[in-house]
This record gives C-alpha cells, structure tokens and sequence, in this order.
C-alpha cells in the first residue's frame, strides 16, 4: 500500500512539473503545498527527537545497570 501511495505521489508530481514547465500552475498553489509539507517534516521531526530522547534514557539506564553488574563479577 505505501508503495502504491508512493507512486501516486510520483505521479501527481510529474504532472505538477509538466504543468509548470507550460506555465499553466499557480505559483501560490506550490507555496501552499510547501507549506503543508515543511509543518509535517517539521511535525515528524519533534516527535523524532522525543522518541529518541526516551532511548537515550533508556540506554543510559541499562548502561548503569551493566556498570553495575559487571561489578558483581570482580568480588
């Protein structure tokens, strides 16, 4: 299915870019779509970071955790 979606968005593009070369889009329609697609890099983006913030937590715990266990092996 993304693969699909994919190709549809291929699709539209190029049409988009045929519609551009004849100068028959609207500039402002392109700005818009700009628009929408930056807030979405923008939005996955700050999610990105909180997920890997919350590994990060993670890995240093378990890291404590081992540090903590290879201790018990030099007694």
């Amino acid at each position: 299915m993304i693969e699909f979606l994919k190709n549809i968005m291929d699709w539209a593009l190029q049409k988009e870019e045929e519609l551009a070369k004849k100068c028959q889009i609207d500039p402002k329609e392109i700005d818009e779509q700009i628009h929408k697609v930056l807030e979405k890099k923008f939005e996955l983006s700050a999610k990105y970071e909180e997920e890997l913030a919350k590994i990060n937590k993670l890995l240093e715990k378990l890291e404590k955790i081992k540090k903590e266990a290879s201790s018990c092996n030099k007694e």
